[in-house]
C-alpha cells in the first residue's frame, strides 16, 4: 500500500475521482449536486477525471458505497491513474480509513474541499483565523490518520531521559492535546474580532441604513456590488470568490445613501462549523435593515438554491429579515437551454416568493400573519446593469415599507442583557419596561421587522400583541 501523507487538509493539482450515492431524494437534486462538486473541485484546482455513482438507500456505515462498487472504483482510479477521490457528502473517519486502505488512494469529503477553497480564498486576518478554526474542529476527529507518526511514544525505556522513561503518552494523545489547545486560542482571538466587529457593525446600523447582499455563492453578488457601488471587489467565476464582507456607500435615485454589504455565498450542505466561523462575516446580516437576496436565473437549480440560502438564514436568525429576491443573470438566463423558459420561470417564482417560502415579510395590518416585502422578484443583470434601476426603485420602496410598519412587542430578558437593551434602545421607540424581582426585565417597544431575528439571536423574548 502507498504511504498517503496525510500532513495538511490540501487539495493540490491532482487526478480526482468523484463518487455520490443516489437513490436518497430528488434525481435532479442529486444531479445538481454532483455539477456543484465538479465546480468545487475545478475551484481547488483537482483535475476531475472520472465520476462514479451508486443507486442505495443509505451510505454504508464502514466504506460508504457498496464493497463490489468500491473494487469497481479501485479500478477505476487505477485506471486513471486517479491520486485523490472526492465524495459528495461528508464521510467518518472509520469511513475514510476503510476507503483510502483498499483504493490506495487519498479520500476527501464534501467539507473538506470546500474548507480548502476557503484556505485558499481567506486573506484578511479574520477569514484566516475563521478557516484555521473551521479546519482545526474539522480535524480533531480524524487526527488519526492525519499524521504518520502516532505510533511513537514521547517516553521509553532507551530513548526517554530521566523523568520521561515508561510506556510515556502516545503521539496521537500529545497531537489532540495541542490541537485542542490551538483551537482554544483561535477561538479567544475570533472573540476578540467578532466584539470589533460588532461594535463597528452596531454603530453603522445606528447611523445608516444598511442593506446585504446574500445568496448562493456565485450568483453575482460581488458584481452586483461593483455595479452598484463601484467598490471593486474581486470578480472571478470561482464559487466562494468573496469570504471577507465589504461595505461601500450606495446612492439611491432620491439622493438618500445606504450601506450596502456584500457577504460570503452559500451552498447546499454547508458545514455547520464553517457557518459557526464565520458567525462574524453573516454578523452584517443580522444587522442589516433590508436582505437582497441574489439568486442566479440562468440556473436549472435557482429554486433549489433559493431554499438552500433560505435554509441557512434561518439558522443565524435572519427567517423574518425584511428580504428583496433578486434574480441575477437573466441577460444569460434568456440564452440558457433550460427545460423551461425564462419568461415561464419568473411568474412561477413570483408566484413562490408572495407565498413566503424565501422568507423576510412584513406585518399584515389586524392580522397575524406575514406579506411579502415584494411583490414579485426583481430581475437584472449585473454585468449588462440590465434592471439597475428598477432594483433601486425596490429597494426604496421596500425600506420605506419597513419604515412605516414597525412591530410592537414586549421583550423580556435578562437585566444585565446590556446588547439587546442597548439595540432596543437605538433601533426602536421604548414606550416602557417593567422588572419582575428576579433579574429580568420585559420592554414595551415598536421595533422594524428586521430587527426580530436580531433580537432572538440576542436572547430576547418576543411576546406580539
Amino acid at each position: 500500500m502507498v504511504d498517503l501523507k496525510r500532513t495538511e487538509l490540501r487539495v493540490h493539482a491532482e487526478r480526482a475521482v468523484l463518487i455520490q450515492l443516489r437513490g436518497q431524494g430528488d434525481g435532479q437534486l442529486d444531479a445538481a449536486s454532483l455539477e456543484e462538486l465538479r465546480s468545487l473541485a475545478r475551484t481547488a484546482h483537482a483535475n476531475v477525471v472520472g465520476e462514479m455513482c451508486q443507486s442505495r438507500r443509505k451510505p454504508d456505515p464502514r466504506s460508504y458505497l457498496g464493497k463490489g462498487k468500491v473494487e469497481e472504483l479501485a479500478s477505476l482510479c487505477r485506471q486513471k491513474r486517479a491520486d485523490l477521490v472526492i465524495c459528495d457528502d461528508d464521510l467518518s473517519p472509520a469511513q475514510v480509513k476503510a476507503l483510502e486502505t483498499q483504493l490506495d488512494v487519498k479520500v476527501a469529503d464534501r467539507s473538506e474541499l470546500i474548507l480548502d477553497i476557503f484556505a485558499t480564498h481567506a486573506r484578511t486576518r479574520q477569514a484566516k483565523l475563521q478557516v484555521e478554526f473551521a479546519q482545526l474542529e474539522y480535524a480533531l476527529p480524524r487526527l488519526k490518520k492525519l499524521w504518520s507518526h502516532l505510533d511513537r511514544t514521547a517516553g521509553g525505556a532507551i530513548e526517554g531521559g530521566i523523568g520521561v522513561r515508561g510506556p510515556g503518552e502516545k503521539q496521537l494523545e500529545v497531537d489532540r492535546r495541542l490541537v485542542q489547545k490551538k483551537i482554544y486560542d483561535l477561538k479567544q482571538a475570533l472573540q476578540k474580532t467578532e466584539r470589533r466587529r460588532h461594535l463597528m457593525v452596531r454603530q453603522r446600523a445606528g447611523k445608516f441604513t444598511t442593506v446585504t447582499l446574500v445568496g448562493y455563492t456565485n450568483a453575482g453578488k460581488s458584481t452586483l456590488m461593483n455595479a452598484l457601488t463601484g467598490a471593486g471587489v474581486s470578480v472571478r467565476d470561482h464559487l466562494f470568490e468573496t469570504l471577507d464582507t465589504r461595505t461601500r456607500k450606495w446612492t439611491l435615485p432620491d439622493g438618500s445613501h445606504v450601506l450596502l454589504s456584500d457577504t460570503v455565498g452559500f451552498i447546499r450542505k454547508l458545514p455547520h462549523h464553517l457557518v459557526a466561523s464565520f458567525h462574524a462575516t453573516l454578523e452584517e446580516a443580522l444587522e442589516a435593515d433590508l436582505l437582497l437576496h441574489v439568486a442566479d436565473a440562468s440556473s436549472s437549480m435557482t429554486e433549489a438554491q433559493i431554499d438552500a440560502v433560505a435554509e441557512v438564514l434561518g439558522e443565524i436568525g435572519c427567517a423574518d429579515k425584511p428580504t428583496l429576491l433578486v434574480l441575477n443573470k437573466v441577460d444569460a438566463a434568456e440564452r440558457s437551454s433550460n427545460d423551461v423558459p425564462l419568461a415561464v420561470r419568473l411568474p412561477l417564482l413570483a408566484a413562490r416568493f408572495d407565498r413566503g417560502t424565501t422568507g423576510g415579510g412584513l406585518p399584515v395590518e389586524g392580522g397575524g400573519g406575514r406579506a411579502p416585502v415584494a411583490s414579485r422578484p426583481v430581475c437584472i443583470s449585473a454585468l449588462t446593469g440590465q434592471g439597475l434601476e428598477d432594483l433601486a426603485q425596490a429597494v426604496m420602496r421596500t425600506l420605506a415599507a419597513c419604515r412605516a410598519s414597525p412591530l410592537q412587542v414586549t421583550v423580556e430578558t435578562a437585566a444585565g442583557n446590556g446588547k439587546l437593551l442597548s439595540l432596543l434602545y437605538d433601533k426602536g421607540t421604548v414606550l416602557g419596561q417593567t422588572y419582575d424581582g428576579a433579574g429580568g426585565v420585559a420592554l414595551q417597544v415598536k421595533v422594524p421587522p428586521a430587527l426580530r431575528g436580531v433580537i432572538e439571536s440576542l436572547g430576547g423574548r418576543m411576546i406580539e400583541g
